[in-house]
This record gives C-alpha cells, sequence and structure tokens, in this order.
C-alpha cells in the first residue's frame, strides 16, 4: 500500500490498550486509520497520523457518521472487569450493526475473547474453572449475545477470540485457529493481536468464521 495510504476502516475501542496497539501498528505500516471515542484527546497521541472522531457505541447517529466512507468496522469494545449483569457489549454491537445497515458498511472484524461460544473449554484448568466461570462469568454471557448479534447481522463478518492478553512483544508467530479440536488455548500479546486485526482488514481471509489467536 501507498505511504499514509487511508485504509477505509473504522476502529471502535480506539482507546482501550488493544486499540492503541492497531493504531501503532498502523502508524508503523504507515496506513491511517478512522478512530472513534468518546473522548478524542485520549488519542491525542495519534491525532497526527489517524483520523480521530468523537463518538459511543450507545449513539446510533455519531456511529452512523463516523462510517461515512468506511469499508470496513474493526469492533474492540470492553467493558471494566464487574460481577454485575452486563449488556453494553451486545447493546453497542447492535448499534453497530445497525449504523452499518445505514451507512452501507458490509464488513465488520468483531473482537470477543477466549472463552466466548465454543472456545470455552480450551483455555486450561486456572482459566476454565476458576477465572471465567467465578470472576468473568457475567462478562462472557455478554459477550456470547454479542458474537450472536455478529452473526445474526446478515454482514460479512469475522469474529476474533484472543486468548488471555499480555502487553509482551510482538512475535508475528502466533495461531489463527478456526478449528478448536483438541487445542489450548493460553495467551498471545496484543501487539500481535493488532497485527492480526489489521492483516484481517486488508486481506479478508476470515470472511463470516469465527479465529481464535493464540501463541
Amino acid at each position: 500500500m501507498d505511504r499514509q495510504t487511508y485504509l477505509h476502516a473504522l476502529l471502535i475501542g480506539a482507546t482501550g490498550p488493544t486499540g492503541q496497539e492497531v493504531l501503532a501498528k498502523a502508524q508503523s505500516l504507515e496506513w491511517r486509520l478512522r478512530a472513534l471515542a468518546r473522548r478524542p484527546e485520549a488519542l491525542a497521541a495519534f491525532a497526527g497520523v489517524h483520523e480521530v472522531v468523537r463518538g459511543d457505541v450507545l449513539d446510533e447517529a455519531s456511529l452512523v457518521h463516523a462510517m461515512s466512507g468506511v469499508e470496513v468496522v474493526i469492533c474492540l469494545i470492553g467493558t471494566p472487569f464487574t460481577m454485575k449483569p452486563v449488556s453494553l457489549l451486545s447493546d453497542g454491537t447492535r448499534h453497530i450493526v445497525s449504523a452499518m445497515a445505514k451507512a452501507g458498511c458490509r464488513r465488520l472484524i468483531c473482537v470477543t475473547g477466549m472463552g466466548a461460544g465454543d472456545s470455552r473449554g480450551h483455555g486450561g484448568f486456572l482459566y476454565d474453572h476458576i477465572i471465567l466461570p467465578l470472576l468473568l462469568r457475567r462478562i462472557y454471557a455478554d459477550k456470547d449475545r454479542q458474537e450472536a448479534v455478529v452473526r445474526a447481522s446478515g454482514l460479512d463478518w469475522t469474529l476474533v477470540r484472543p486468548a488471555m492478553l499480555t502487553n509482551g512483544a510482538a512475535t508475528g508467530h502466533y495461531r489463527a485457529l478456526t478449528d478448536l479440536t483438541g487445542a489450548r488455548l493460553t495467551r498471545i500479546s496484543r501487539k500481535d493481536v493488532a497485527d492480526f486485526l489489521l492483516g484481517e482488514a486488508h486481506e479478508r481471509k476470515f470472511s463470516r468464521q469465527t479465529v481464535n489467536l493464540s501463541e
């Protein structure tokens, strides 16, 4: 791609740690993204390279506006740790899907996580039997609903489930699994997740598939 190419991608969830790794990776590739943030000032470090727009996943009008001219949406919305019922992930994704229909954007890459859907039971004893059921149960119930929204959307979607995220270095060597038979998911750096997301946005290898990422 040419220098400072605009990828025609909207990044939602850009202020989170993985979102910022996506912006940094795109910057290193000299690709320009559009990033949605409730507080654009939180992305001031990237404003000279990327287009930062104000918006909220619960404000559909702001999403439609941000999607003007966009070909692919990368959704990285998250929620703070809580043991209370959660609906932000599924509600926000419903707004994203609806806004995409109104804006005429067809391609959605949505990140959920290890433990959603059929990846449950593939994270090892500690994660599968203690962390997920005791600490993350409510959040992952909403991730399951979020995945159902994506699958029912009629869009050209890809679901991405990273293993346990780390702040380690990019390796460029990780597994992208669509079949979990006999597989155990362990961990993956946010930098490697960013590498996968930008590659998928550009190359579209996993249309209407769920991809599980792990080292």
